[in-house]
């Protein structure tokens, strides 16, 4: 076996990243994998709603500095699953960023057990309430 094989926890974030190259945000590019048992669920990343303009094209909606003409890569994650009718609880979600405080609190009501991400992004508030929910949240460094 070589040396240069990456780990499951690596080969999924470099997928959620991949995922985040499909996002019509300018101001971040997200990208979101939800796992199960090593099997993609549903990925998911930043943009519009479906069949309305993109950021890209229509210019950024904001509010309290953040865009909100923009559904999170996370939100769009769960919402795939949900709309092809797969199963998400007990599964573990691999996000290039963590999730802002309403991805998180959708991504524990889910069933999602367990967060990977590779940076963090904005709200401390979701380590507390991660050990209330008993969601694991696990930082991924960059190498």
């Amino acid at each position: 076996m070589s040396d240069k094989r990456v780990t499951w926890n690596e080969y999924f974030m470099n997928i959620a990243e991949q995922v985040a190259t499909r996002s019509t945000c300018s101001r971040k590019n997200v990208g979101a994998v939800i796992v199960r048992d090593k099997t993609i669920l549903s990925t998911g990343y930043n943009g519009s709603l479906r069949g309305a303009p993109h950021c890209d094209e229509a210019g950024h909606d904001m509010e309290n500095d953040h865009c909100v003409r923009t559904v999170h890569a996370e939100a769009n994650a769960v919402a795939q699953a949900a709309k092809h009718g797969v199963r998400i609880d007990e599964s573990e979600i691999y996000v290039t960023a963590s999730p802002c405080l309403t991805c998180f609190k959708l991504i524990a009501n889910s069933g999602i057990r367990k967060i990977f991400f590779k940076e963090f992004y904005r709200d401390n508030r979701i380590t507390e309430y991660a050990q209330q929910a008993g969601v694991t949240l696990v930082f991924m460094e960059k190498r």
